[in-house]
């Protein structure tokens, strides 16, 4: 048994083989800021913090020691944030899936999927103070871009961007992230002779990707070459027991993770 506890559950193999795999195919639409920042565990619940490769030098050894001559420094981390989001079905549907029900009410379940992964994606791209995250927006040593509202000008906005990050000395590929809003304009549009929108924002990215973000404001523009965004995941996101009663049982989503930006110049907010 581990921390997740789902021993303890009154379900069946089945019924916990079908919750998983509707959170997972929730999730994997939505986790944006994984297909873009470099991707570093899972590393277990245990992992508790990312090194920094940095140190801070102490004043000296402990009270009532000799320091003369004595060097003491200290190893700086970045703790891991956990986060852990609750949702409850019923036991009648959960009988059904042990029966073999398709067409399962497992709404709260989607529900928290796409929560989790609007935390992760907004730590990620805009910050999380209190969790010691800096987003890449924060981050970005380069002025904010206004991306307008007229998806046809998203190629010329995107481009300006990617020449913004080459003279920077950025290689590309390079990848675009944009909210849903902005996604939906992009999958809308079709330019003037023909040609898709989604094609022409690909050519100007050299051949990089064009990310939906749910929890993004804007957009952002950043390098695929890898080594510049790291996202670092001790416990990957899993379903958790937490409690059951006659009617209901309560789950939970968690993971643990951390995100830092190891090179500033390397992506370029767009904001509406």
């Amino acid at each position: 048994m581990n921390h997740l506890l789902r021993d303890l559950a009154p379900l069946s193999d089945t019924a916990w083989a079908a919750i998983d795999s509707e959170v997972a195919e929730r999730l994997k639409p939505h986790l944006a800021a994984r297909r873009l920042a470099d991707f570093h565990g899972p590393h277990g619940w245990q992992h508790d913090a990312s090194g920094l490769g940095r140190i801070a030098t102490l004043s000296g050894p402990p009270a009532g020691e000799v320091g003369e001559g004595t060097t003491t420094r200290q190893r700086q981390v970045l703790p891991l944030v956990e986060v852990r989001v609750p949702f409850t079905l019923s036991r009648a549907e959960i009988a059904d899936a042990e029966r073999g029900a398709l067409d399962l009410d497992l709404d709260a379940a989607r529900q928290a999927a796409e929560r989790a992964a609007r935390i992760e994606n907004r730590a990620v791209f805009h910050g999380w103070e209190e969790a010691c995250m800096t987003g890449i927006t924060q981050a970005s040593s380069h002025p904010a871009s206004a991306l307008g509202e007229d998806a046809d000008d998203y190629p010329r906005v995107a481009a300006r961007a990617v020449d913004t990050l080459r003279s920077a000395g950025v290689e590309g590929p390079y990848g675009l992230v944009i909210d849903p809003e902005g996604y939906t304009h992009i999958v809308e549009t079709t330019e003037h002779g023909g040609y898709l929108l989604m094609d022409h924002l690909r050519r100007v990215l050299g051949g990089g990707s064009v990310v939906r973000s749910p929890g993004i404001d804007g957009a952002v523009v950043m390098s695929l070459r890898g080594g510049d965004f790291r996202l670092e995941v001790g416990q990957d996101l899993s379903v958790g027991y937490e409690r059951h009663d006659d009617t209901a049982v309560t789950f939970y989503l968690e993971e643990s993770f951390t995100f830092r930006v190891t090179e500033p110049d390397a992506a370029i907010a767009l904001t509406r």
